[in-house]
């Protein structure tokens, strides 16, 4: 059997060293062609001496030059790439089957597009390619014949609950239900959300993330980006869609049918299961998660995705039902203000003041190439700064 090449962007993250835990499970099904990181240095010196891929990429030219030099004295034949050009390089190479796309942000858009128009089977985990990109996404993945295959455990548990012939699903869902956990501040008075601290909205009750996905889980500006997303990858209209909370994050998602039936996805928190379905689609390898035991799990629950609790997390349908390109201006508000909470300049509780101020104030225009996308993209962020600045 040919070994699939893979490319993991974003390899240093939890997606991605979960994906090479799960690499790593099947090494002759498997062989890591280019990993890339962000600046972590020595996260991705560690990755390529354990995988010695052909490639790695690192954006900033000066981390870049550390690891080039690092490599180098290790003896490794590892090639160091540097610039953000170059992840879309790798992404689309010809030497490459199937690429994981975790990159967190904006920044995954390019290296995403590059790798659908490809062909390439891409494996999305970057909610914010498709969240940004839209239609022109969608468009480079017909173009190119890529195999589009979520990875983010609800709209992968939405695909495991629908049939491999994608022409069949209109036919069969009446709406789909995306579940939630509430993060750590589900049963919290929200009148004491303006003394979180970082550390508390990355405090995640079932889930290990990384800090910028752990504050949007706890905002539930997670669960709007996924609404966003799950319009284009199951084209879906806004009221197909609805969200429930889930504090056990046992249901991954539902599909519910038109003759009313509900298809379900159950199993436990672990994305390995989603990453090893991804990788291997259409057949199923183990993950390394433990199993479900339905004799010991408590019981599930189900609560309404409260409004005054999580605000956020209703932009996601107001932005789909405004001009196109208005999910691209609420996910560059709130990389802003999530990066702001972080670094202490800006309350959680305002997070979604400067969110919705700058849908109501940032005006999408042309949405039709990356370029195009992008200056929206830097256009709402030099808005959203200013806007976090003004915050009291």
């Amino acid at each position: 059997m040919k070994r699939q090449r893979v490319c993991v962007l974003g390899s240093t993250g939890s997606i991605g060293v979960n994906t090479l835990d799960v690499i790593a499970r099947h090494p002759d099904r498997y062989e890591v062609v280019a990993l890339s990181a962000m600046s972590r240095v020595d996260d991705l010196l560690a990755q390529c001496l354990t995988w010695q891929p052909r490639f790695a990429v690192m954006p900033a030219r000066e981390a870049a030059a550390q690891l080039r030099e690092r490599l180098r004295e290790a003896g490794s034949a590892t090639q160091v790439l540097d610039g953000a050009d170059k992840l879309a390089e790798i992404a689309a190479h010809p030497d490459v089957d199937t690429v994981m796309a975790a990159i967190v942000g904006a920044a995954g858009l390019a290296p995403a597009i590059a790798a659908a128009r490809a062909g390439k089977r891409l494996l999305l985990a970057n909610k914010e390619a498709i969240v940004v990109g839209g239609a022109l996404f969608m468009q480079a993945v017909q173009a190119g014949g890529a195999t589009l295959l979520p990875i983010d455990s609800e709209h992968s548990a939405i695909f495991q609950c629908l049939p491999e012939d994608r022409s069949a699903w209109a036919q069969r869902i009446d709406h789909i239900v995306l579940t939630a956990s509430g993060g750590p501040f589900r049963t919290r008075d929200p009148r004491t959300l303006a003394d979180v601290t970082p550390d508390q909205a990355c405090a995640h009750p079932n889930w290990v993330m990384g800090r910028k996905i752990s504050v949007d889980s706890a905002t539930m500006m997670n669960k709007a980006l996924e609404v966003i997303e799950a319009r284009w990858l199951f084209n879906l209209t806004p009221e197909q869609i609805r969200v429930v909370i889930h504090p056990q994050s046992i249901i991954h998602s539902m599909v519910v049918c038109r003759d009313q039936s509900v298809l379900a996805q159950l199993g436990t928190p672990d994305m390995r299961v989603p990453i090893a379905y991804g990788l291997s689609f259409p057949e199923r390898i183990t993950s390394g998660a433990s199993r479900l035991d339905l004799l010991t799990t408590p019981g599930l629950s189900f609560e309404e995705a409260d409004a005054v609790r999580f605000p956020g997390l209703h932009l996601s349908w107001q932005a789909l039902r405004a001009p196109e390109g208005s999910t691209t201006v609420l996910n560059a508000a709130n990389e802003v203000a999530v990066d702001a909470f972080l670094n202490g300049r800006l309350r959680f509780d305002r997070i979604h003041a400067v969110n919705s101020q700058c849908l109501a104030d940032v005006q999408p225009g042309d949405c039709s190439s990356i370029e195009a996308l992008l200056d929206l993209d830097a256009r709402t962020r030099e808005h959203a700064r200013t806007l976090a600045a003004r915050q009291p």
